[in-house]
Parts: C-alpha cells; structure tokens; sequence
C-alpha cells in the first residue's frame, strides 16, 4: 500500500475542500452529497451523536446556518492506497477563542469520495 500518491491526495484535497465550502455556507445539499449514503456512516459531533446518514441528513437539515464561519488553522490529510484517506483540522470559529477539531475517514465508493466516519470536538 502506498502512502500518500500525490495524485489521490490531491482528490481528497479537493473534495476536502469542497466539504469546508459547503459546511461554512450551509450548502446542505452538497453536504449531504459528501457523507457516505449508508447506515454505517457516523458522526460525532461537539453536541451530538450521528448513527446512520438519515441522522446525519436530519442534523443538517434542522442546524442554523449562523456561526458556521471558521478559519482553518491547520490540515493533514493522509491517504492509504488509493481508496481510503484521513483528514484531520485544527480550526477556530470567528469571535472565538476556542479551538476545534476534525477528523474524517474517506473512503472511495462508486460514487466517488464519501465520508465515512466524522467526529468534531471543541477544546476549552
């Protein structure tokens, strides 16, 4: 397995990215596009538990889209062959002095990249 081919990691990059763009706009629809469409899929957030992609459709369907602007402090993605990949940020929400974290597991589905697994926690 080769660690890091430069040109998987600039797909997840990109679709990286494209989440980061949906998440701080509130742009649902691609949000949802993004999170694998399955049962198994899991995000645990900073208030929340997500089992199953009907949960996590639900929670952002219901969120606000006020307090979503964040400014990202510091990116890591590493990817494992050329289906599965990590990401992991350190950011921080504007008007505030808390850090967040973030961490994704990516997988290639026949949709193409997909989040599997999220969890999204605040240090004080």
């Amino acid at each position: 397995m080769e660690i890091n081919k430069p040109e998987i990691v600039a797909e997840v990059q990109r679709e990286f990215m494209r989440y980061e763009r949906a998440l701080t706009s509130n742009d649902v629809e691609v949000l949802d596009q993004l999170f694998w469409n399955s049962e198994h899929t899991v995000r645990l957030g900073a208030t929340e538990h997500l089992y199953g992609f009907a949960a996590i459709q639900a929670f952002r369907a219901g969120r606000s889209p006020q307090g979503l602007d964040r400014v990202m402090l510091k990116t890591q993605i590493t990817t494992f062959g050329d289906d599965y990949a990590t990401a992991h940020l350190e950011f921080q929400r504007i008007g505030s002095d808390k850090v967040g974290r973030q961490t994704q597991a990516w997988a290639r589905t026949s949709e193409g990249w997909r989040v599997v697994s999220a969890h999204v926690s605040m240090l004080a």
